[in-house]
């Protein structure tokens, strides 16, 4: 209920949203108004209610001390309660008339009572059972006689009653005026945000370089000022924006050429290096040890080019995924991809004690499972690269929200705060002086990152010292994409 109650409010107008905070706003300044009014009401007629008691007694107790009696001295609809004082307990006098009292004096004896223990008046506000709410005072008639009077409190209760409901009607009334005139108020002085907003609407429908510039109107009926200089600040935005979608398409598109031409013109003599590297140690003949460890080196180098180049060639593939489909995606476990991932990860980092939490048995999705592998390992991989030997690494796969997640978390230093909002970026390495041969390219977490998002799901990655989590999400069921399909 809230929530459509939310979306409903969301989908209303601006001038709409502004009248009922407003009506809001002045609902509670009534209500504070309201309170305060019938508070001071109800203590302005409980004091005079007091004080008619006060007078009242102050006879009564002249009839009681000079008659005995409270003959003449009656209000209509009071009660009255005499009673003997002796060793500081009340003893209730019979009364002159039966009605004087109600059926239960128990509050009139406790009124007494309190009055002899204080030795001054006493005024209390009782509820009288079949009778109502009374006004109770106890006063010293003379020693060792104490007089309770008690006074209705339905007038007070009644007045305050139709002060609340003129207040009520008077302020609603007044609230409603307040909402209907204030909207259409509301709404005429933003009729010229309306109208900008329709040429916006018009602009988007347009490519940007050729939009029409917003119509500039100085009749002062537009808005005022402040819309004058909204106006023409949206149109120098536009006109900014223009200049740097140019600037950025080109610079993107030149970053791609890079990137695919880099990579494919680099994948050929890089094969022939390996190729000729091949030949050179297996034929060399002098200096066989030298030779064979520069040639290794030469090959371990190419090698790692290699997969530079095969990371740089996926990321351009998934960059221009509207033309090409670099995933295969088909039914698999997603817990025996993890299985299969920790089992390669404990022959290639024996000194890393790797532990798989228990989890579901499987998890089926459609997936290409060749690329989830891969940002399997290089997860794990950057787990032990980045945390000292013997560090304990650990995955958990878990089902929840219509998504899978597979959780890997280390114990190592932690990432600096510094470095977390860039750790996905290509070719960004936290720690800048790690050799190549230990500290990667920088691709892992790009690559990484991309595969799940052409898998139409996310990696979150929260990190403190002793506890660094990467958390592959998932969906269950992922929606068709420009990523899914045989490629």
């Amino acid at each position: 209920m809230i929530g459509r109650l939310r979306r409903t409010y969301g989908r209303l107008r601006l001038g709409t949203r502004l009248a009922l905070g407003l009506g809001g706003l002045s609902l509670v300044v009534f209500a504070v108004v309201g309170t305060a009014l019938t508070t001071y009401m109800r203590d302005y007629l409980s004091a005079q209610l007091d004080t008619q008691l006060a007078q009242g007694q102050i006879a009564q107790s002249k009839s009681i001390v000079d008659y005995g009696t409270l003959s003449g001295k009656k209000y209509y609809s009071w009660f009255y309660a005499v009673y003997d004082v002796s060793d500081g307990k009340p003893v209730l006098r019979r009364p002159e008339d039966p009605g004087d009292l109600p059926a239960d004096v128990d509050d009139f004896t406790s009124v007494a009572q309190a009055q002899t223990a204080a030795d001054t008046e006493v005024l209390r506000t009782q509820h009288l059972k079949g009778k109502g709410e009374y006004r109770l005072r106890a006063c010293e008639v003379e020693p060792g006689v104490v007089l309770v009077s008690a006074a209705p409190m339905d007038d007070i209760e009644d007045t305050v009653g139709q002060l609340i409901t003129i207040q009520v009607v008077t302020f609603g009334l007044a609230l409603l005026a307040l909402v209907v005139f204030g909207r259409g108020m509301l709404r005429r002085g933003l009729q010229p945000l309306s109208d900008m907003a329709h040429t916006a609407r018009d602009i988007t429908s347009h490519d940007l370089t050729d939009s029409a510039r917003l119509p500039m109107r100085h009749d002062g009926r537009s808005g005022g000022p402040e819309v004058e200089e909204l106006r023409t600040a949206f149109n120098t935005m536009l006109e900014h924006i223009d200049d740097s979608l140019a600037v950025r398409a080109e610079a993107e598109q030149r970053l791609r050429r890079f990137v695919a031409d880099a990579s494919h013109e680099l994948r050929t003599p890089l094969m022939s290096v390996r190729g000729y590297a091949d030949l050179f140690q297996y034929a060399a003949a002098n200096a066989p040890e030298e030779r064979e460890k520069h040639l290794a080196r030469l090959r371990a180098e190419a090698a790692r080019m290699g997969f530079l180049l095969d990371d740089l060639l996926l990321l351009a593939r998934l960059d221009a995924a509207e033309v090409e489909t670099p995933l295969r995606p088909q039914e698999a476990d997603l817990v025996e991809l993890v299985e299969q991932a920790a089992d390669a990860f404990r022959v290639t980092h024996a000194d890393h004690s790797l532990t798989v939490a228990p989890g579901p048995g499987s998890v089926k999705l459609r997936l290409d499972p060749q690329r989830i592998r891969q940002v399997l390992d290089n997860l794990l991989t950057n787990a032990a690269m980045h945390t000292p030997t013997g560090t304990p690494v650990s995955v958990a796969v878990s089902v929840a929200n219509g998504t899978a997640q597979v959780r890997i978390a280390d114990a190592g230093p932690g990432i600096p705060p510094a470095d977390r909002e860039r750790v996905f970026d290509r070719f960004y390495r936290v720690d800048k002086a790690r050799s190549r041969d230990r500290g990667g390219s920088g691709l892992g977490l790009a690559v990484a990152q991309s595969l799940v998002h052409a898998h139409g799901g996310r990696i979150d990655m929260t990190s403190e010292p002793g506890a660094t989590v990467f958390t592959v999400t998932i969906p269950l069921a992922v929606e068709r994409s420009p990523w899914n399909g045989n490629g």
